[in-house]
């Protein structure tokens, strides 16, 4: 790789050619300010905070956007730096809606950050704000443009790395904003809920829809049975919302956090998660062996599921008929559970800790009940139990680690895994070499299907099958594999889609971090370690070994796929227009 010398405040450095001047001040640890940069995603030079000065150019340059080359000298922290950057965060402040202590970003806001870094004590420039009405009507995602900064950073994620393109730019100078096709509400959009968007924004411009309120009325409710469930994902990353390192496994002290919420019974998605395996393996089996639509693709993911609604309705037969996980816990929880524990199901109120903000809209799609009883009646986010927690007055650092309650409580290292992309895959194999072996295989790590690659493909041979299989994770990859199922070149058995870049560890509902974070540490990595770690350390690691699920189709379901587990754990999907 091609390298240049250049100095960057008097230090040397030597870096490749390609680079651009914060790209090799990042990777010096040299701070210069950002909100519109998002490393990979937006680098357009738009917000004028990483101005910088070089040697030999006219005015300020934008470090984001601006190349390095042999001998530059640049330097970052001048007084006529810091007075440009300030005028430009005031002048920013001037169109904002500054009520900082009653937004859910507070503390955690990149405006806010940099506003106390520079030393901003009153804003020099009043005129006409811009004022708008907060788009509150998704199930998902609110907008709010009145704290919107114009970083595009939303835009450039949802159209360049989801490839939906839901929002955009509209109007110019002082009316210019961030919308949606013909100014409607992002529910009425191609949206798919996915809140990669959120994850991006710098500011509170947007936010999962709160629904906390909804679970601390259903736990004031004496005549409720109130049950939660947490999506594997979780667990690696609610520790992040208290200080804890990223990438630090938290799942008892979650456990112990909501029993002392006042949750009856305190469950795990991962059971649930198993219970898929054993339904998704079967469908797949009766695919291969019957002649079915291949290849077949996972439905877990309900920011992919309505994406292929919108993008993909004439392909819509490739995908599993099962339910997610935590629909289908809420299922069984109405119905087998209810019946167990002799509680009428209209009583039982099922609350999900998912890390995602599209599980808000899976829970309230029609589809999503079984005669009349909705699944699942509350969704929150990794975020909005953290929240809870905190509005709780618990310290949850120094809680005791407890246990899931029984009998849902007991999960494999197959349903941990997830959380990440290539889990479903891999758990799905697991399960499907001892089928077509007959017999318990010790190699059950899959490492092709693992990684941060964007799309994996691997041959696996079974019992002398050949299992051909793909991984996307990431909306713009799983294009790419439709669109090769659609030309008639995809000649894989099973593939697996997940919306959020990274699978279910980095979804919208999970822990934000900022854009220095983001570009300098390895977020994905750090937590789906986490993930991998707690797979190893359970004693029971295939799905269909889990006691539960084999006691559960005993007394209940029958066996996989029967008419009574299509009933309550399989669904079917909408065609959908593109708007």
């Amino acid at each position: 790789m091609e390298t240049v010398k250049i100095t960057i405040d008097g230090i040397e450095l030597e870096v490749p050619k390609t680079y651009t001047i914060l790209d090799a001040a990042l990777e010096a640890n040299i701070d210069i300010p950002t909100l519109c940069y998002l490393k990979g995603i937006n680098g357009i030079g738009a917000c004028r905070m990483c101005i910088v000065e070089v040697e030999g150019a006219r005015g300020f340059v934008t470090s984001c956007v601006y190349p390095v080359s042999d001998g530059m000298v640049v330097r970052t922290n001048t007084k006529a730096i810091r007075e440009a950057r300030k005028v430009t965060l005031e002048l920013l402040l001037s169109n904002h809606d500054n009520n900082c202590v009653t937004c859910v970003r507070s503390t955690n806001c990149e405006l806010q950050a940099l506003s106390k870094k520079l030393g901003i004590k009153n804003i020099r420039f009043e005129g006409e704000r811009n004022v708008y009405d907060v788009d509150e009507i998704s199930p998902s995602i609110v907008r709010d443009n009145n704290k919107c900064i114009l970083c595009k950073r939303c835009v450039a994620v949802c159209k360049n790395v989801q490839n939906v393109g839901a929002i955009d730019a509209v109007n110019r100078g002082f009316n210019s904003k961030i919308s949606t096709a013909f100014d409607k509400s992002i529910a009425d959009v191609n949206c798919v809920n996915c809140g990669q968007c959120i994850e991006a924004c710098p500011t509170g411009a947007l936010r999962e829809k709160d629904s906390t309120d909804l679970v601390w009325e259903a736990l004031s409710n004496p005549d409720l049975h109130v049950v939660v469930q947490t999506a594997p994902a979780v667990r690696v990353a609610l520790g992040e919302e208290f200080g804890m390192p990223i990438g630090t496994s938290v799942t008892g002290k979650m456990v112990s956090s909501l029993k002392k919420l006042g949750f009856d019974k305190v469950f795990d998605t991962n059971t649930a998660a198993d219970l898929t395996i054993m339904e998704e393996a079967t469908e797949l089996l009766d695919r291969l062996n019957n002649g079915g639509t291949l290849p077949m693709i996972t439905s877990c993911s309900p920011g992919w599921i309505k994406f292929a609604e919108h993008q993909y309705p004439e392909l819509l037969d490739h995908l599993s008929t099962c339910k997610s996980p935590h629909q289908m816990f809420g299922a069984i929880i109405k119905s087998y559970y209810a019946e167990k524990n002799n509680i009428d199901p209209k009583n039982i109120f099922v609350v999900s800790v998912m890390p995602c903000v599209a599980k808000k809209f899976e829970a309230n799609r029609d589809e999503m009940n079984v005669d009349s009883i909705q699944d699942v009646d509350a969704v929150i986010t990794t975020r909005e139990l953290a929240r809870m927690i905190k509005q709780a007055n618990i310290d949850f650092v120094t809680l005791e680690d407890e246990k899931f309650d029984d009998p849902m409580g007991e999960a494999t290292g197959a349903a941990v895994i997830f959380g990440t992309t290539g889990g479903v895959m891999e758990a799905a194999l697991r399960t499907a070499q001892d089928v077509l072996t007959g017999q318990s295989v010790d190699k059950i790590e899959f490492e092709d299907v693992r990684g941060e690659k964007g799309i994996k493909e691997a041959t696996v041979n079974i019992n002398g099958t050949e299992l051909k299989v793909a991984i996307a994770h990431g909306l713009g990859n799983a294009t790419k594999i439709m669109d090769m199922i659609k030309e008639g070149k995809a000649d894989y058995h099973f593939i697996e889609i997940m919306a959020c870049p990274g699978g279910c560890i980095t979804g919208g509902g999970q822990p934000i971090r900022t854009a220095k974070e983001r570009a300098t540490i390895d977020i994905r990595g750090l937590r789906a370690k986490a993930i991998y770690d707690e797979d190893k350390s359970l004693p029971i690691r295939k799905s269909h070994e889990n006691p539960v699920i084999k006691k559960l189709y005993d007394e209940y379901l029958e066996k996989p796929n029967s008419h009574k587990a299509h009933k309550l754990l399989h669904t079917h999907y909408t065609k959908r227009d593109i708007i």
